[in-house]
């Protein structure tokens, strides 16, 4: 089995989601993760409902191939076995409010003192400099903050935001990504450093056409729904039955689909030939196909296009599109073992190497299953080790999640 992270050893000390996700990712990759977390547990084990035999299925979604330890940060030795640990890392994660790792004893200048080659990687709301740097950071905040909810959902309708939780996906893999080339430059120099990765930064960039298209025209974008700006027809209809996406990305396709559902009359309008065009007389084409669209049942409209060339597609329900043909055969959801529930599955690392393994190697671990073991490897003595769950300054190791 060829991991390419093999022998990297991660010290995550983050919690909820962008910087455990980061974690998860390195660890699908091979990397060793230790995950600190407070006595009470990661927030996300009590995100509930929904539940599965009384465990977050939001935990269990973001923690496989990691061992876990219960400290308590407020104590010395907690702070003191924190240290202990990122001396025998290469990589740690944190998502600490700014200036708090720094009070604690564990901040990047302090570990870079006992591990100069440390990568050290931050990830915070906004950054961990400029004026908001001391402000809380939390998706939904950066949705609205970054303007990603002033351009989701439709135009006269109150705001609404992603499906699910865009802006600590997103931050979580530009992390792994970030630490992975880190790694890269201190292969070649020896020495490591700090990686500011921060929320709205990462929705910033993701904002991409959107900014020079407002430097270019002064026009802040609006809500478009399922719509695009440049391209029309590209957005849903709603066919007899469902909704279905159509995407038009240019003039011969256009004339394609007008061919392929017998609506050649519409391809005699000079307006409706150049997709300008059709971006320009958008409101009265919408009319005409919206009509004709709901004359049809989605599976229709699906079948006729793709035997066409036209891109397309059912708007899936999370059921449907766990349960297609593509992500079967893709594999990209795989059980996941674990000690008591059964059945476990869910998305893991979606990049296919062909010379190396992406594995899911061991279950999402219970709230301190590993602290024994964990501070066994770093010298402590099992007599130690009780008196530290006695003093509760760690937890004792048990395999219940929550």
């Amino acid at each position: 089995m060829t991991l390419p992270l093999k022998n990297v050893r991660v010290l995550e000390l983050a919690q909820t989601l962008a910087g455990p996700f980061a974690g998860q990712m390195l660890s699908d990759l091979g990397a060793e993760v230790i995950k600190v977390e407070k006595m009470s547990g990661d927030e996300t084990r009590h995100f509930t409902p929904p539940e599965w035999d009384g465990e977050s299925t939001f935990y269990m979604a973001n923690n496989r191939n990691k061992r876990s330890i219960t400290l308590d940060l407020k104590s010395e030795e907690g702070i003191n076995i924190v240290k202990k640990l990122a001396k025998e890392s290469h990589v740690i994660i944190e998502n600490f409010r700014t200036g708090t790792a720094e009070r604690l004893g564990f901040g990047y200048e302090a570990i870079k003192e006992i591990n100069p080659s440390i990568i050290y990687l931050s990830i915070s709301g906004f950054g961990r400099t400029g004026p908001f740097k001391d402000k809380a950071g939390y998706d939904l905040m950066i949705q609205a903050y970054s303007g990603l909810m002033g351009l989701t959902g439709e135009i006269g309708r109150p705001p609404v935001k992603a499906g699910f939780s865009v802006v600590d996906l997103v931050t979580g893999t530009l992390g792994a990504m970030s630490v992975v080339t880190a790694l890269l430059q201190r292969d070649k120099t020896g020495i490591g450093q700090y990686l500011d990765c921060s929320l709205l930064d990462s929705q910033v960039m993701m904002m991409n056409y959107l900014v020079p298209a407002f430097q270019a025209t002064g026009v802040s974008p609006k809500p478009m729904g399922a719509g695009h700006p440049s391209l029309y027809p590209y957005q849903a209809f709603r066919a007899q039955d469902q909704y279905v996406v159509v995407a038009c990305a240019n003039d011969r396709l256009w004339v394609k689909l007008c061919k392929a559902l017998g609506w050649e009359d519409l391809l005699e309008f000079e307006k409706f030939k150049r997709n300008k065009d059709r971006v320009a007389y958008k409101e009265e084409l919408e009319a005409i196909l919206n009509e004709r669209f709901s004359e049809w049942k989605c599976a229709d409209i699906v079948e006729t296009l793709e035997a066409n060339g036209v891109p397309c597609s059912p708007i899936n329900s999370v059921e449907q599109v766990i349960h297609s043909e593509q992500v079967i055969a893709r594999e990209t959801i795989k059980d996941i073992p674990h000690p008591f529930i059964k059945g476990l599955r869910a998305p893991v690392f979606p990049v296919k190497f062909s010379d190396m393994d992406i594995t899911v190697r061991s279950h999402p671990p219970g709230l301190g299953e590993h602290t024994s073991e964990i501070l066994k490897e770093i010298g402590y003595t099992p007599e130690e080790i009780i008196n530290l769950a006695e003093q509760g300054v760690a937890g004792k190791t048990t395999v219940s999640i929550i």
